[in-house]
């Protein structure tokens, strides 16, 4: 992985932390999320005006594919932060993800990695996953919403696949993502409308999480899926889930949490796997 990509994840782990800060720290999760959708689709739209670049008639199958796991991903995750908290959702559903995908990719696509990578990817589930052991502010460890994260890991898994081969035989990283962020909009919302019409005006009108989550989400994804065309999935998926370290940096600085022995411990092996992930030679 080049020293470019690397910086590129890096980035974009840092806005994913930033945007679900913003859904997190909402009175209505299911209000902030759909304001977060609707900003991606929205900026979709922008760069398709602008002429980004139409992909390539090949990838659609992959392109609706990724539509349907992306809304399954966004209905796990606001369902597991509606029953827990986000230092055991958020560690769950992100450390769960690199280990499918790198298992996926060397079972299913023949991709081949060093012990060095393997380790490193190790690393950053196992450090990522430990932060889950936190209890929440009752002393109870949360059951259902462990069991939605890790739903929702598989989700993040799946999306993490298909994005990426999608995005290669698009030709086109930034086209196909704002064809696929426009598309998950509309069918995010017609959802809403069937389900909970009375979301979709208040998610509207917050425009702070719709401008700001959105297009932070938006760019961030936008550079992820560049660097799966640069990088092999597996890896760039390992480096993204560093967004729980950033996700900690802010609960700490801005949202004033407490931090304790176990989050200490569980970045400390995070970081070290993103460093080792960075140095290993496929």
């Amino acid at each position: 992985m080049s020293t470019t990509v690397f910086l590129i994840v890096l980035l974009a782990a840092l806005l994913h932390a930033t945007w679900n800060a913003l859904v997190k720290g909402g009175a209505d999760k299911t209000v902030s999320m759909t304001a977060v959708v609707l900003g991606q689709g929205l900026a979709g739209l922008l760069c398709i005006a602008a002429g980004a670049p139409l992909p390539d008639p090949g990838c659609w199958p992959w392109l609706v594919s990724g539509v349907v796991l992306h809304i399954g991903y966004q209905v796990f995750l606001v369902a597991a932060y509606e029953r827990g908290d986000m230092t055991q959702v958020y560690p769950i559903a992100r450390g769960v993800a690199p280990l499918i995908v790198a298992g996926v990719s060397a079972l299913l696509l023949g991709a081949s990695f060093s012990g060095l990578e393997m380790l490193s990817i190790a690393m950053i589930a196992i450090g990522i996953a430990s932060i889950s052991l936190v209890r929440s502010t009752d002393g109870l460890f949360q059951g259902q919403a462990a069991g939605l994260a890790l739903a929702t890991g598989v989700f993040i898994a799946a999306y993490s696949m298909v994005d990426g081969i999608g995005a290669r035989i698009a030709g086109t990283a930034l086209g196909f993502y704002a064809w696929l962020a426009w598309i998950n909009a509309i069918c995010y919302a017609a959802m809403c409308g069937m389900i909970r019409p009375r979301v979709l005006a208040p998610a509207v009108r917050n425009w702070r999480i719709l401008v700001l989550g959105g297009g932070a989400s938006f760019v961030a994804y936008s550079l992820v899926v560049y660097a799966f065309t640069q990088a092999p999935i597996a890896l760039v998926t390992a480096l993204r889930e560093t967004s729980i370290v950033f996700a900690l940096l802010i609960g700490v600085v801005v949202l004033k949490e407490p931090l304790n022995l176990i989050k200490v411990l569980a970045t400390a092996m995070t970081l070290s796997g993103a460093a080792l992930l960075r140095f290993a030679k496929g």
